[in-house]
């Protein structure tokens, strides 16, 4: 094997090009001091490559310039307001439930500033570490806390230098990551066609809502980093290729997530045939060419996609036979299942010209949407709407810093060695809701532990100072490397970085049972806020969550609709109803996930049916999918113009259970109306039943598909209003 391969590969991965540049920081770091003949300049260097490598926001290298110098100012302003506050404690846990406050806050302008706001904080209190390693302040301290702000400088002068360097690759790897979740998405959704009894469907659709959430995220992801270096950069022949990959995403996200019919009638109907062995077989194998072109996208190779198109040419061929065969109780069948190959058809047509896409219609909108503030105005709204107990950005600002004054006042109380240790790990495993916080508490404390035991071996075996540092710095390599997705190793490999760092200019064994003991109180203190001060419960946000879905829903419904009165087109305005809709469904798929990992007495008594919502909500959107994937101009005389106005009653009864629902309100039953538009639709269908015969009628079938949804979705969102009730009456208190 070439080694260029492996080097290749490597250079694929996600957190490559993050480490390297961590790698190169650290190591500039360590030389620098080596050179001076000062090996303590190291720690506070460190500790300003961390804090600036952690508040990296993904840019082109202009933004990345104007995120450096933001940072910078935030940097330096925290730092020395430390350093002048730090002799007066009462002055300082002010300062600090204040600075924690408005910087928590400042992060609902966007995420790119709640990522600098939580670099700030975590630089502020690195400074506190730097100042009381040295006994306080001294006449030494404004230098120290100089190299700080130098080491976060030198971080920052590599980081645009690299996205000068390598701006698109970023890019290159988001679009891998959103073709690689498409193909889960896909392989996920081919089970759902497995004609096997005893199969529990609920689950797999749960399952499939899931996913559908990592999809979504993904290509969020994807659309800012295109954004972001798209601007002023409409020109760039490379960049516009990842454009045009990226609306194939999305077409092939919508016929992915549509279903025409429901998949338990065909598989009683189909049951002894193979045809749904035929969809499974060929969504399967599209969801492994996904993730094949998600290599192909990475290593820059040739995308072949036969094995598809023959499995393709055996599922038409299969409803030929039914076809052939003639039973009349598959007629009815038949036209949705020729309807789901047409959609698996046009879906493997947009497969095979995702990596090489043709050259974009110039008519259609390439635009994308931006949602970042355009005003210092517009960023001042976003912060005041969330001036409320019920935005959970506020409650987690004022739960951070209660808990950040409280870990400082209990310092001032037992005056433990190295105490600022413990508002660092309050902060690290603080989160915004209990179950990732309950998470990040364990993985935490077991993760320190891991990385006492090893820094304590560390530091027995290897003396010399070289080797310490070395080891430090591979360390530190591997907290960037593994902080998302491995945080056990990460804290393992931090605490091994403090360990070996600190030990190079003092005991390294002094600083194990004090790192152990602040690392204990820390979490205690993060755990203990997020129960007690204003514990934002998910199971209160529940309805509003899935009122939100539903009204999304409805948008994305009226676009339809829209798009069939005036002609497909995917314009931004489509396009951005599609994408809220399934971000909407992502977020209620989420808040379930985070529901069912909290404490048992908290969490909503019937969980159960937020889960059945979520099911009803998923099924909901992929008929709108459905609906979307046909979408064409009606002529005035077409039969199927006569339904807009059905639909469009359909969007009305949608907006109303979502608003009753987000009141909190009993919903009214929608039997009787549901079969009214029932009655109309099959009337519409009867009316031009000659051409029903020969000829499928998507819009009526859909309609009616979405109408069927309506009564079942009324009564679930009665059976979550009804579960209020059942909110036990501390938790309310706390609301």
């Amino acid at each position: 094997m070439p080694i260029s391969l492996p080097l290749r590969r490597l250079w694929t991965l996600d957190k490559f090009a993050y480490s390297l540049r961590v790698f190169i920081a650290f190591s500039g770091a360590l030389l620098f001091s080596g050179l001076m003949g000062d090996v303590a300049l190291v720690i506070p260097l460190f500790l300003g490559i961390i804090a600036c490598a952690l508040s990296e926001t993904d840019d082109s290298w202009q933004g990345r310039f104007q995120a450096l110098l933001v940072t910078l100012v935030c940097f330096t302003s925290a730092s020395f307001i430390v350093q002048w506050l730090f002799p007066w404690p009462w002055l300082f846990v002010v300062g600090l439930g204040l600075s924690t406050f408005m910087l928590i806050m400042l992060g609902a302008i966007g995420q790119r500033y709640a990522t600098i706001a939580s670099g700030t904080l975590i630089l502020s209190i690195y400074s506190m570490i730097n100042i009381e390693q040295h006994g306080g302040v001294d006449e030494d301290v404004a230098a120290r806390q100089l190299l700080l702000l130098a080491g976060a400088v030198w971080y920052g002068v590599i980081s645009i230098v690299w996205c000068a360097l390598f701006s698109r690759q970023p890019v290159k790897q988001s679009m891998a990551r959103v073709y690689k979740a498409l193909g889960e998405f896909l392989i996920l959704k081919s089970a759902l066609f497995e004609p096997v009894r005893g199969v529990d469907v609920e689950a797999r659709r749960v399952a499939l809502a899931r996913q559908n959430g990592k999809v979504v995220d993904a290509l969020n992801q994807a659309k800012e980093m295109i954004f972001r270096r798209l601007e002023g950069q409409r020109g760039d022949r490379k960049l516009n290729r990842y454009l045009r990959i990226y609306f194939i995403a999305q077409d092939i996200h919508e016929r992915a997530s549509s279903t025409h019919y429901p998949y338990s009638a065909l598989s009683k109907a189909f049951f002894h045939h193979d045809v749904l062995f035929r969809c499974q077989r060929l969504l399967d194998q599209q969801g492994r060419a996904c993730r094949q072109l998600a290599k192909s996208l990475l290593l820059n190779r040739p995308f072949d996609h036969q094995q598809s198109e023959e499995a393709l040419a055996d599922l038409h061929a299969s409803i030929e036979n039914l076809r052939d065969r003639g039973k009349p109780e598959w007629r009815p069948l038949l036209h949705p299942l020729s309807a789901l190959a047409d959609n698996l058809a046009t879906l493997e047509s947009q497969l095979a010209s995702a990596h090489n896409p043709g050259v974009s219609d110039e008519r259609r909108d390439s635009s994308l949407y931006d949602r970042s503030p355009s005003s210092l105005l517009e960023a001042w709204k976003r912060v005041r709407l969330n001036f409320t107990l019920g935005s959970p950005t506020f409650r987690h600002a004022m739960r951070l810093s209660i808990a950040l004054m409280t870990g400082y006042g209990l310092m001032q109380w037992i005056d433990p060695e190295q105490g600022f240790w413990i508002l660092l790990t309050t902060l690290f495993v603080c989160r915004p809701n209990f179950a990732t916080t309950r998470r990040f508490l364990s993985q935490r404390i077991i993760g320190t532990v891991l990385g006492l035991v090893v820094g304590w071996a560390s530091i027995s075996l290897f003396p010399h100072p070289l080797v310490q540092s070395i080891i430090a710095v591979a360390a530190g390599v591997s907290f960037f490397a593994n902080r998302e997705k491995h945080y056990v190793i990460a804290t393992a490999s931090i605490t091994l970085l403090v360990l070996c760092s600190f030990n190079q200019v003092g005991d390294g064994y002094n600083l194990i049972l004090p790192r152990l003991l602040d690392t204990l109180l820390g979490s205690l203190i993060a755990g203990l806020a997020v129960f007690f001060i204003l514990p934002d419960w998910q199971g209160r946000r529940l309805y509003r969550e899935a009122a939100n879905a539903l009204n999304n829903h409805r948008r994305y419904l009226e676009e339809i609709i829209h798009q069939y009165e005036e002609g497909k087109q995917d314009d931004l305005a489509y396009r951005l109803a599609r994408r809220n809709a399934h971000n909407a469904d992502a977020a209620l798929s989420t808040l379930l996930t985070n529901m069912l990992h909290e404490p048992g007495h908290y969490r909503k008594q019937d969980a159960d049916n937020g889960l059945r919502f979520l099911v009803l909500s998923n099924t909901l959107l992929s008929h709108l999918s459905a609906l979307g994937a046909h979408r064409h101009q009606l002529a005035d005389d077409e039969d199927d113009a006569t339904l807009v106005p059905v639909a469009k009653r359909i969007g009305e009864l949608l907006g109303q259970i979502a608003e009753r629902l987000h009141q909190r309100q009993p919903v009214e039953a929608l039997t009787d109306q549901a079969a009214e538009l029932l009655t109309q639709l099959e009337e519409q269908s009867a009316a031009a039943d000659e051409q029903a015969v020969t000829l499928y009628r998507p819009i009526q079938s859909q309609l009616r598909l979405i109408t069927e949804q309506l009564a079942p979705l009324g009564e679930a969102a009665n059976r979550l209003v009804g579960s209020e009730d059942h909110t036990p009456s501390s938790a309310t208190a706390n609301a």
